[in-house]
């Protein structure tokens, strides 16, 4: 294989498709890159039999082949080379020669015959979703998801879309995130849960939130296709909690507050709390005041602000990550906190609407 790129479009090509490769594998492939020739250019692909990306790339071709490449090394190589144009030169004893400028790197090729084929969906059900609408509905419920549940399908993000709706749901026991979007999609309705760590990864790859984002969804695959890029997932399979029946209706008492006051309270508090100490967070909601306190080895915090409190004098506890984590994500100015007394969950919602619910459980405090 000869091919000749231009050096910095074709390293931030490598970089990109390296996202989806592991550092280390119990197969040597699946740690590289793999570059074949194809008609006016070439292909790259990376694979972790999990998550891939392909992409393809205009380049002068010479001598077509192809190559799998270390992409750490290979794109550790790229980042230091000093001329506007690459040549990459691999003969027929897989030795691969990276030139450019007065640099010169040699790089063995391991055999593409035996790089792992990507998945294929055969049947698939087209889906289109802004891009800017998609990364804001992962970052305001990827938070929730479980990082250690035994049940593997709740370390993903489920996605729910039927009647005009796309929801994107995530919990890990102890806390739940909803967010809820129109859309223009009107097919049979579609349920299914794609990886956390992919979803991370679809994040990286948005540069343009004025474009939109095509989701090909197969049975056990999905595919995003994003600014020239492919990347194939496979989605998690098992039973996601009916996070519905979750979700209390009854309420004693009702907060508006001012998302910006609580946050900044609530991270006034967070300096005397640690992740090891695990000390909960008092809050009384009383007479138009929120009190916000908590005790701990370092030391003790009380400070309060003012709040629409409609209902019963609650006293409950909370992880204050918790609920930093949920009204950062609200993005509104004012949120309504629905509770039902000191054991029942908190339910965040908007003043209007119902594009986002999160809730969270209570934890235990000493008097």
């Amino acid at each position: 294989m000869r091919i000749i790129c231009e050096t910095e479009k074709f390293t931030e090509v490598c970089l990109n498709v390296q996202r989806c490769i592991p550092n280390r594998s119990v197969m040597p492939h699946l740690e590289g890159i793999l570059i074949k020739t194809v008609e006016n250019g070439i292909e790259l692909s990376g694979f972790d039999l999990d998550l891939g990306v392909t992409t393809f790339m205009e380049v002068r071709v010479e001598e077509p082949g192809a190559v799998v490449l270390n992409a750490k090394t290979f794109c550790d190589s790229l980042r230091r080379l000093q001329g506007e144009t690459v040549y990459i030169d691999c003969d027929e004893k897989n030795i691969c020669t990276i030139k450019s400028g007065d640099l010169e790197y040699t790089m063995i090729s391991l055999d593409p015959a035996e790089y792992p084929e990507l998945p294929k969906i055969t049947e698939e059900v087209p889906f289109t979703v802004s891009q800017k609408v998609l990364k804001n509905m992962i970052k305001q419920t990827i938070f929730a998801v479980s990082v250690d549940d035994s049940k593997t399908v709740h370390r993903g993000i489920k996605f729910e879309i039927s009647d005009g709706t796309l929801r994107l749901i995530a919990l890990d026991g102890y806390r739940l995130a909803i967010r809820t979007e129109f859309t223009e999609y009107r097919g049979n309705d579609l349920k299914f849960v794609v990886p956390a760590k992919t979803l991370s990864e679809i994040i990286k790859f948005i540069d343009d939130e004025d474009a939109f984002i095509s989701l090909s969804i197969g049975r056990r695959h999905i595919i995003f296709d994003i600014a020239g890029y492919s990347i194939i997932s496979r989605l998690l399979e098992g039973e996601f909690l009916d996070y519905r029946s979750a979700v209390p209706t009854a309420k004693s008492t009702v907060v508006r507050v001012n998302t910006a006051k609580m946050i900044e309270c609530l991270d006034s508090a967070a300096t005397m709390v640690t992740e090891k100490m695990k000390s909960p967070i008092r809050f009384i909601f009383d007479e138009d005041t929120v009190k916000v306190s908590t005790v701990t080895a370092l030391g003790s915090f009380n400070g309060k602000f003012s709040a629409s409190i409609d209902g019963k004098r609650t006293e409950i506890g909370f992880n204050n990550r918790f609920v930093t984590d949920a009204l950062r994500s609200c993005e509104s100015d004012e949120v309504l906190i629905n509770l039902n007394g000191p054991f029942a969950p908190a339910v965040i919602v908007p003043t209007e609407g119902e594009h986002f619910l999160y809730l969270i459980l209570p934890v235990k405090i000493k008097n």
